[in-house]
């Protein structure tokens, strides 16, 4: 039976793979090179003590029988051909297949193979990816004869509450330019837009802390508002195991000047928008609430400035 730090390890473990994935698959980097690529991923997302020979071992697996996985694929899913799901649910359904189909049972039973992979879709796919990869592999568990079905395992239950908590501060970063409000925005590598973020528990106050995670992360230098809202969520973390991630988002003011991306923790650019532009831009669902929030309260502002 593995030990709860061994599965947390390899929770975040499968994040890095699909990360890699996904830049194998939406980048076109060779199979040759795709190593390398696991290494950097591994170095700046994973963790020192990341388990790396079931990473290498899970990606070369998922490359070497892509074939196979994405005829699996087909046959689950018939309305939806390959190459029109999104990368990211792509990537999960086969590394969610792999381990279903291909790995040790022993090692990650069938049901685990499923969740993990019902759970990296909710963290990074869409608002029905969830429900997407578990409608597919919850079919081919069914072709398969539902294998472990009948095992009962038992499961320590941890309370939320008994994690051990970490405190982020989160900014909604805002500038008036030209008579008109912008937004500056980071994107991270699984192709969502969304808010500075970072921790803040050896900052004086919550304040302090997003005034120096803005600076850090965009280069800018901000006044801090008003708090807008604040979210709650467990994370898996390599050497502490689950943790609870409490994050209070400000709303905070700058100057209108060129952003200097601090390229790490899974960013790849950010960007000022205009409010009228931000409405199609694809946020993760926690996120909107925050963001809403904040922009009413510059409609707000806006008014009284008319």
């Amino acid at each position: 039976m593995l030990g709860l730090g061994v599965v947390a390890n390899r929770h975040l473990a499968r994040s890095v793979v699909l990360q890699t994935l996904f830049e194998w698959d939406t980048s076109h980097v060779p199979d040759a090179e795709v190593a390398a690529v696991l290494g950097r991923n591994c170095e700046e997302f994973g963790g020192a003590d990341t388990d790396k020979p079931f990473m290498e071992q899970l990606l070369q697996g998922v490359i070497a029988k892509r074939t196979d996985l994405d005829l699996v694929i087909a046959k689950a899913a018939p309305d939806w051909p390959i190459e029109k799901i999104a990368p990211v649910d792509r990537n999960i359904l086969r590394i969610g297949l792999f381990e279903l189909l291909f790995a040790d049972r022993a090692q990650v039973p069938a049901k685990v193979a499923i969740n993990e992979a019902i759970e990296l879709a909710k963290v990074f796919g869409g608002e029905s990816s969830g429900r997407f990869v578990n409608g597919v592999l919850g079919a081919v568990y069914k072709e398969m004869g539902e294998p472990g079905k009948d095992e009962v395992g038992k499961k320590k239950t941890i309370r939320r509450e008994d994690l051990p908590l970490e405190k982020l501060g989160g900014a909604v970063v805002y500038t008036f330019h030209d008579g008109q409000y912008y937004l500056a925005l980071v994107h991270d590598v699984f192709g969502r837009w969304t808010l500075s973020k970072g921790h803040i528990e050896k900052d004086p106050s919550p304040e302090e802390g997003v005034v120096r995670v803005v600076k850090e992360e965009l280069g800018l230098t901000a006044t801090v508002h008003e708090m807008v809202g604040e979210n709650e969520y467990v994370a898996s973390h390599p050497e502490k195991g689950k943790v609870r991630k409490h994050v209070y988002f400000y709303l905070v003011s700058t100057d209108f000047e060129p952003l200097v991306l601090k390229k790490s923790g899974g960013l790849d650019d950010a960007k000022w928008f205009r409010l009228t532009d931000i409405l199609d831009l694809n946020f993760y669902d926690d996120m909107l609430p925050i963001v809403t929030a904040a922009v009413q309260k510059l409609l707000d502002k806006s008014s009284t400035r008319a």
